[in-house]
Parts: C-alpha cells; sequence; structure tokens
C-alpha cells in the first residue's frame, strides 16, 4: 500500500479547535498505523490512503470543469445521441483494438504496474479499471468508458520508459480522476477522436458539427482536474509537474537534467508574455482545438493548488476524520495507534 508523504498533524489543546497552524509543526512522517498505546506523545503516524478514503469528486473538481459540464449538460438530447452513436459503433472497435493489440495488466502480468494502479484506485477511492500496456513510441495513456461497461485505461511503452515510478502512477492517477469525476461519456468522445475513430460513417460528422469545440473546452477544464488527483495521490507538486514538463520536452537520456523549477519560471514568463490584448488573442488560437491545456498553464495550475488554502483545507478534513476513525476504534476495543 502507498503511503503518502503528508505534512505532520500535532494535537491542538484539547479546548481549541485544530486548524492550519498545525500543519507543518514537525518533521514526523506519516506512515502506517500501528496498534499500541501512545506514551507521552501528542504526534500520530497513520496511513494516508485512510485519510483520503472517504474523499468526494467535487472536493477536487477544477471550476472550470464543473462550469463546461453543466453547458454539455445543457445541450437538448446531445447525451443520448453519443451514447447511442458510441455504443454501437466505436465500443466495439475501440475494446476489441485494445484486446487485440496491447498486454492486459494483472497481478500476474507486470505486476508492478497493476500494484501502482491499485494503490491509487485505493487513495482516490474508486474502482480499479482495466489497465492496458501498448507498444508505442508517442508517450501516452487514456481513459475509454462507455455504455456503463467496466472501463479501461491504456498506458504507452514509451511513456513508461519516460517516467519514474511515482510520475507513472500520478499519471495512473490522473485517469482515475477521469473515472472518479464521471467524465465517462464525453472522454470517450474526446479520445475517439483522438485515436482516429472519427473515421467511422457518421459519427465524425454527427459529434463535430454539435459540439467540437465546446467538447474541447470541457475536455482541457477536465484535465485540470485530473491533475489534482494526480497530486492527492503522488502528495508532491513537483511530481506532477514533471510529468507534465516530461510530456512536453523530454526523453529518457536527458530526463534527470530537466528542472522543475526552471519549467514553472518558464510558466511564470508565458503568462506574462501572453497578458497582452494581442498575446490573450494569440493564446486562445492556439488552445482552441488542443485537448489538453499547453504544458505550461497546467504546471503553473497545479503548483497553485498545491499552495491553496483548499487543498491543504481538503487533507487535513480527511485527516482528522481518520485520527477520529482511530480513536472511535480504540474506545470499541480495536486498539489505539
Amino acid at each position: 500500500m502507498a503511503c503518502l508523504s503528508l505534512p505532520s498533524i500535532v494535537f491542538a489543546p484539547k479546548a481549541s479547535n485544530l486548524s492550519l497552524d498545525y500543519l507543518n509543526r514537525s518533521s514526523v512522517c506519516l506512515s502506517q498505523i500501528g496498534f499500541g498505546p501512545i506514551k507521552n506523545s501528542r504526534k500520530v503516524r497513520f496511513s494516508v490512503c485512510g485519510a483520503l478514503r472517504n474523499i468526494d469528486a467535487d472536493d477536487f473538481r477544477h471550476p472550470l470543469d464543473k462550469q463546461n459540464t453543466l453547458i454539455m449538460r445543457a445541450i437538448p438530447g446531445l447525451n443520448e445521441i453519443v451514447k447511442g452513436v458510441l455504443g454501437t459503433i466505436a465500443e466495439r472497435f475501440m475494446v476489441l483494438e485494445n484486446m487485440g493489440n496491447s498486454v492486459l495488466v494483472s497481478e500476474n502480468q507486470l505486476p508492478e504496474l497493476y500494484q501502482l494502479m491499485a494503490e491509487a484506485a485505493e487513495i482516490l477511492k474508486t474502482e480499479a479499471p482495466d489497465l492496458y500496456l501498448r507498444q508505442s513510441p508517442v508517450p501516452n495513456a487514456y481513459t475509454l468508458a462507455i455504455s456503463g461497461k467496466k472501463p479501461f485505461v491504456v498506458v504507452h511503452t514509451s511513456l513508461v520508459e519516460l517516467l519514474t515510478r511515482k510520475e507513472l502512477q500520478a499519471v495512473l492517477a490522473h485517469e482515475l480522476g477521469h473515472l472518479k469525476c464521471d467524465h465517462g461519456v464525453w472522454l470517450t468522445v474526446a479520445n475517439t477522436f483522438i485515436l482516429g475513430a472519427y473515421m467511422v460513417p457518421g459519427l465524425g460528422g454527427l459529434i463535430a458539427q454539435v459540439l467540437e469545440e465546446q467538447l474541447f473546452l470541457w475536455l482541457r477544464a477536465a484535465e485540470l482536474t485530473c491533475d489534482r488527483a494526480a497530486l492527492l495521490v503522488a502528495q508532491d507538486p513537483k511530481v506532477v509537474v514533471s510529468v507534465i514538463m516530461k510530456l512536453a520536452g523530454g526523453c529518457p537520456s536527458m530526463a534527470d537534467q530537466l528542472n522543475v523549477d526552471a519549467f514553472l519560471e518558464q510558466a511564470t514568463s508565458y503568462d506574462k508574455a501572453s497578458s497582452s490584448p494581442s498575446g490573450r488573442y494569440i493564446r486562445n488560437a492556439q488552445t482552441r482545438q488542443l485537448t489538453h491545456p499547453l504544458p505550461v498553464l497546467r504546471a503553473r495550475e497545479i503548483d497553485e493548488w498545491s499552495r491553496s488554502r483548499e487543498f491543504r483545507t481538503l487533507l487535513l478534513e480527511h485527516i482528522i476524520r481518520s485520527i477520529w476513525l482511530c480513536r472511535r476504534s480504540a474506545r470499541d476495543g480495536v486498539g489505539w495507534i
């Protein structure tokens, strides 16, 4: 089980409320739960997997994701049309395509990759989907979920070669974020476009005419949400930013020379360069047909969220809940931490 590196919690005096001021006051690392009495200590060690066990998708959903999802759902009949078309054509094509040309990961097949997915799913409290590893020189990972069937995630071999194990787990957590947030049908529509199935007669024209631009706008917002899911699992913004940086311009032979801080400075420079009216116009033109936000913008977003009160409060709420559960277990005779 993966144990995440959260700041330590020091209990407040009994009469006081625990607040954010109690974060980062000691160097005690959170680790697995052990049983037995606490003697002369007010510091607690516990599993972060337990701390995040009750997390809800709306706890980390990006505001732009919420906004654009409402817009998508407001298009009359669109959801039913998309489900009907994809359910009869694209689903069979994509499922058989991956079953026939990829390796299904399991406890007995690529067990290390299987464990990374299982740990990420446990932390985010979502069911682990089927996972396929596919030979491809293009670093990529994607999720498909159609018609209520069990979803699956596909990871390309070149992505595995490019990333560290922590970074790879962050990618898996990103894909799980799509499932946790029920991005489902719209995500599959976008991935169908990306993977070329839009060439199926009738599919591309139907969807493209109705929602292509709005779809891409929503998908860019959804990606920001899933970067947050990656951070909740990785618990280190540098891991998530490093993934984004490597996808923008990384290669295995020079990965050790990449600098996350320099990439974040690049993001700041981009913001300044695109802040003028002409710069904003060019940026909008650059991103209009993209399924993902620009890498520097994703890096900046996740860096800012990692330092936000919202993020720290989210973790603290779940930490306090876990401490309460441990205390209740102790009262019930199960034991103390």
